[in-house]
């Protein structure tokens, strides 16, 4: 079934390589990652941290959602001029028709880490410890809207590393269901010890910078990151990039595992295949979910080869940014917008030699492609087999 596609008029992004888009589109242009050795921990790996968070002040009449993760959206919010958009948006639908939908994986968990560790002689958590509004996931939901001043429709999904794509389709639905005239979508994720320890109970954290696709890949390096995005109905607006189609589906194979054959991806992308009204050897360039776990590249790999073959440009941009969990969803749809509007192809960062079983066309380097881009797949792929692919092109 074919959907109409939406304009992504306005964005704004923030992770471990700057501050606003054209931090991120420099760093990719220069091959320079955002990971840094881990500190404080007491195993080894590599993270992708956002760096001024901590005291970045939340408004005074929203301090009672002061946690990190709510620092970090707001300093995507405020990045990008992404609140005049929203105001003038605000002014053409009503603030009540301006819908926002959001993933996280962690939310502000981090504060409960705080309070349990912080707890008295009587084993009580302290007094000030506020669950509701740091914790909960509809923290993040009620702090976004209250902050850009709307009232409209609001959705929190959690997918695990699928979250921040799934809101793409979540937001299509709503608005092609008349909930709401335009919709913010976004995600944003922060470092916790429950993310980075219960990662590396799993096995899954490398002790290098990740390298995706590579023949000795042996885990993921964690990152951070908020981004947020408007969609509207094309007509008017002036973007030159649109989310043209959706795809979902579920593995419902294991818990931390992909399907080994890939079927749940491969399910997925063809889905958003279809939503577009567009064929495989229409996509220009494939934005890898690429973890660097030998099981998820193996997986997604056999999927590629399902829906496109060996001929289409992939890479994973997580040797950039990190694996940003709930947010990656988003950060990588606006990677792969940087993309259409520079038409430039970057490289998998770390690659040393790909792996020859995964039989895909890997780049090893920052390509200029010889036709122009006109269509590039984003691939989410999260815990329990909870998957989503974004087609995005231009008008």
């Amino acid at each position: 079934m074919s959907i109409s596609p939406l304009s992504i008029s306005a964005s704004s992004m923030v992770n471990a390589l700057g501050r606003g888009k054209e931090a991120t589109l420099t760093a990719l242009q220069q091959k320079r990652s955002g990971l840094q050795p881990s500190q404080g921990l007491d195993f080894s790996t590599w993270l992708g941290r956002v760096h001024d968070v901590d005291d970045y002040a939340l408004e005074a009449s929203l301090i009672r959602f002061r946690c990190r993760n709510n620092q970090l959206a707001k300093l995507a919010l405020d990045t990008d001029n992404f609140r005049d958009a929203i105001n003038k948006a605000k002014d053409k639908y009503g603030a009540h028709r301006i819908g926002v939908f959001l993933g996280s994986s962690t939310s502000g968990s981090e504060e409960t880490e705080k309070a349990y560790q912080n707890r008295n002689a009587k084993g009580e958590l302290p007094t000030d410890y506020d669950y509701m509004h740091t914790h909960n996931f509809t923290s993040l939901l009620d702090y976004t809207q209250q902050s850009l001043g709307l009232t409209g429709v609001g959705q929190v999904i959690s997918t695990a590393c699928s979250s921040s794509a799934k809101v793409f389709a979540a937001a299509h639905r709503h608005i092609d269901a008349g909930f709401c005239d335009a919709a913010i979508v976004g995600g944003v994720d922060t470092l916790t010890q429950i993310s980075l320890y219960g990662f590396n109970s799993l096995q899954l954290t490398s002790a290098n910078p990740c390298r995706p696709c590579d023949e000795n890949r042996d885990g993921i390096s964690i990152g951070e990151a908020a981004g947020f995005a408007l969609l509207e109905a094309t007509t008017g607006t002036t973007s030159n990039v649109v989310l043209k189609g959706y795809g979902e589906s579920s593995d419902a194979y294991h818990m931390s595992t992909p399907h080994p054959e890939g079927r749940g991806a491969a399910s997925a992308m063809q889905k958003a295949l279809d939503s577009a009204s567009i064929k495989a050897d229409e996509i220009d360039y494939v934005n890898l979910h690429g973890t660097a776990t030998p099981s998820n590249d193996a997986a997604e790999g056999k999927a590629i080869l399902s829906v496109f073959g060996t001929h289409t440009p992939c890479s994973s941009t997580k040797g950039w940014t990190g694996h940003t969990l709930g947010a990656a969803g988003i950060t990588e749809a606006l990677i792969c917008m940087l993309i259409l509007e520079n038409q430039f192809l970057p490289t998998n960062l770390n690659l040393q030699k790909a792996d020859p079983s995964l039989s895909i066309q890997v780049l090893s380097e920052n390509t200029k492609p010889e036709k122009m881009i006109k269509h590039v797949i984003s691939n989410s792929f999260g815990f329990g087999g909870s998957n989503c692919s974004l087609i995005l092109g231009l008008q």
